[in-house]
């Protein structure tokens, strides 16, 4: 049965342990400062579940024939459903225009790669394996919006985990028993956690001699006993309506530290115990790190296309689309849009199979966040650039309308040539909210650091491109000619 929107926010009110403002929420559904970007979720899965989108959003189950789940669960069995299934992504990522970095298609992605690379973990442990695999269908068959926490507290970076003044800083073992692990400690972050059904939670840093307590990978709800979940500031709560903050007031999909003080995790829910070599097979000798990442490039093409919208429409508004330098600035954005878009279908074209799936090209995808990594902070610039002052010189507030002599003063102030006043300022209000409110601040942050740090993504793209290839012909050449051959043809001449 496919999930609506009304399911899934019901689905929250499970009694969930969320701090923010020094009190605990009784119901993240209704909270002031969630309660947007819960709706909002809402309506991606009301989207999937209308009857109009249901063939494109969905597939039928190989192992459940009759019934359908989400393409974000799909395992492509060729480059036909790898391009299928990313045109379900790009439709669900256009509902919220790339804002929800964090939305149920990116960890549903990493299971179903993990998942692809079951015989992965059925070396290392045939009962963990399974445990994975159950939770695959699982989490399928129930339309579970999946969150994770991967990186542990940046404390002291210098020193490891097992090294720090609190040895029980990072989410590790503390007991096992019959039932399952005792895990207590924090990780990070859990973007979307707010409104996720569960969290994935392991460790993509490499790990070393002595950290084996943190070397785990599990999955439980977020109501679990002893779960704390610990938001940051809410940019919706502080966004009171949707004219002044149309993006941050309802897309603001929060990140959280968790705190596991004690928390059972049963054996079912358990995929790795305690191996370090295991916790970073588990993403690269899988699948999972590139199709988790893949729907993040597809993700970032769709936001790329929203941002050259307000690009295109800041132009028209001021007045300046027709100008040389304006038209520079705007072909440049164009083409750093095109390279984004064609990166992505590069990853499918060039991509192969993994045993019976058809997976993106690996480096492809670290050479995509290699590139955009750098690439979205200038996009940002350029569009402050191409705005100037009309970023910031806008009415205080919607309240301001109310007012008839505000209105009329902002009706002489605030002119445009292809639109009205009320036009001009709610479009600024949106260009403000994506490149240089606080909310936009966040993303510009995110879009830098998801994927790990400028030397992580450089690493991946090192280790996985074809570097004999080029190093063949640099060879090639070097054997066209030699020293000897060219001593006697110089000695030749001189005769």
């Amino acid at each position: 049965m496919i999930k609506t929107g009304s399911e899934h926010i019901q689905s929250l009110k499970d009694n969930r342990q969320v701090y923010i403002n020094g009190e605990v929420v009784k119901d993240v559904t209704t909270h002031e400062a969630y309660r947007r970007t819960v709706a909002s979720v809402g309506k991606l899965y009301d989207f999937q579940a209308s009857p109009a989108n249901l063939e494109m959003m969905t597939f039928e189950t190989p192992d459940k024939p009759g019934e359908r789940a989400n393409r974000i669960w799909q395992l492509p069995h060729s480059y036909e459903d790898l391009v299928e299934r990313r045109k379900a992504l790009e439709a669900w990522t256009e509902i919220h225009g790339g804002f929800l970095g964090r939305a149920p298609d990116h960890v549903a992605s990493c299971i179903a790669g993990m998942y692809m690379g079951l015989n992965v973990f059925e070396e290392h442990d045939p009962t963990r394996a399974k445990a994975l695999a159950d939770y695959y269908h699982y989490a399928r068959d129930n339309e579970l919006y999946l969150t994770y926490v991967i990186i542990n507290p940046q404390a002291d970076r210098s020193k490891a985990a097992n090294e720090q003044s609190d040895p029980h800083l990072t989410a590790g073992v503390v007991d096992q028993d019959a039932e399952g692990l005792t895990i207590r400690g924090a990780k990070m972050l859990a973007t979307g956690g707010i409104m996720a059904n569960e969290v994935f939670v392991t460790c993509i840093q490499p790990l070393r001699p002595g950290e084996e307590p943190y070397a785990i990978s599990f999955v439980i709800p977020m109501n679990a006993n002893g779960l704390k979940i610990l938001s940051r500031k809410s940019y919706e709560e502080s966004s009171p309506t949707v004219y002044d903050n149309p993006l941050g007031s309802r897309y603001d999909e929060n990140d959280s530290v968790l705190y596991f003080d004690d928390v059972k995790v049963p054996w079912d829910r358990v995929f790795i115990n305690q191996d370090t070599a295991m916790c970073m097979r588990q993403f690269h000798a899988t699948p999972a790190h590139v199709y988790q990442n893949y729907q993040a490039q597809i993700r970032l093409m769709v936001k790329m296309r929203f941002l050259l919208g307000i690009a295109k429409v800041t132009a028209e508004t001021n007045g300046v689309v027709g100008f040389p330098q304006v038209k520079e600035m705007l072909g440049t954005l164009a083409a750093q849009s095109a390279l984004v878009d064609s990166l992505v279908h590069a990853m499918e074209v060039k991509g192969g199979m993994k045993g019976e799936y058809f997976i993106p090209d690996a480096h492809t995808l670290y050479a995509a966040q290699v590139l955009t990594q750098q690439l979205y902070p200038q996009v940002i610039t350029m569009l402050r650039e191409l705005a100037g002052g009309g970023l910031i010189m806008l009415p205080s507030s919607v309240a301001d309308f109310g007012n008839p002599e505000l209105r009329d003063l902002i009706g002489k102030t605030q002119q445009s040539p292809t639109t009205s006043s009320e036009g001009r300022v709610k479009f600024f209000k949106l260009a403000w909210d994506a490149v240089g409110s606080e909310f936009a601040s966040r993303h510009t942050q995110y879009e830098m650091f998801y994927a790990g740090a400028n030397f992580v993504t450089k690493g991946h793209s090192f280790r996985t491109f074809d570097w004999d290839r080029c190093t063949h012909l640099v060879d090639q050449m070097l054997d066209s000619y030699s020293l000897e051959n060219e001593m006697t043809n110089f000695k030749t001449a001189a005769e």
